[in-house]
């Protein structure tokens, strides 16, 4: 039997709260508890109504969707938040309010469906109280019109494209909306280090370095490529391999 959940629809447009709940309407297991359009009224009515599942917008004026997700985590019993928006570039500011799932506006029946699965997996799960990491430890990237989550382990390199950074997994790669000096501050030293201006590798995924004799070294990365060391950052290269 599927489990039902008790599900609030944050959004500040009333279109966008009529399209959720036609999708939600046709979907089993969901009863809807209610409806916000600001995030002040979200709290309450989660306070209130003590849903299983909040389905918020982000970008919203005054309270936005990051802000009301933080305040619903410190909460005795938080209900599990999926985000549906618009706009990819808010993903790496999810991990912060441990969101279960991140949707892309327009929602297509199925990708609901599969977050819905998500968070009934997430509720059937003993979860206890940790503490919270300041390191990322995965990543949403848009995929075909979605979300996808990708953990920071399989992440072999890091470079950056503007205000973009592309990450790399394998034979594939994902751009994410963030700087190279804010990522950095996020990744966990003992997992990842910069090597360039516009580059980061995993530390385990190091094979070798290569000089050039010119005085210029690269990092070898294996199937991830040869990638130049800049001056800068040599000297803490060379320090992990030799330690």
């Amino acid at each position: 039997m599927i489990q039902t959940l008790r599900t609030l629809i944050v959004d500040d447009e009333p279109l966008a709260i009529e399209r959720l709940q036609i999708l939600t309407g046709q979907q089993d297991g969901i009863a809807l508890v209610g409806t916000a359009s600001d995030g002040a009224s979200a709290l309450r009515m989660v306070d209130a109504l003590a849903p299983d599942l909040v389905l918020c917008d982000i970008a919203m004026p005054d309270l936005n969707g990051l802000e009301v997700a933080a305040a619903i985590e410190r909460m005795d019993n938080p209900p599990a938040v999926v985000f549906v928006t618009a706009f990819d570039r808010y993903a790496v500011a999810a991990f912060d309010v441990a969101a279960v799932d991140y949707l892309l506006k327009p929602v297509s029946p199925d990708r609901l469906a599969r977050a819905l699965s998500r968070v009934r997996e997430w509720r059937a799960t003993e979860r206890m109280p940790a503490q919270k990491s300041k390191w990322i430890n995965e990543f949403w990237v848009q995929n075909r019109g979605e979300m996808l989550r990708i953990d920071v382990g399989q992440v072999d390199l890091i470079e950056a494209e503007r205000d973009y950074m592309r990450l790399h997994v394998g034979g594939r790669s994902w751009l994410i909306h963030q700087t190279i000096k804010s990522l950095e501050a996020r990744m966990n030293p003992d997992q990842f280090m910069r090597i360039h201006r516009s580059k980061m590798i995993r530390r385990e995924g190091i094979v070798g370095l290569k000089h050039h004799g010119d005085g210029a070294w690269s990092v070898d990365l294996g199937e991830g490529g040869v990638h130049r060391i800049g001056r800068t950052y040599l000297h803490d290269v060379k320090a992990i391999m030799h330690a």
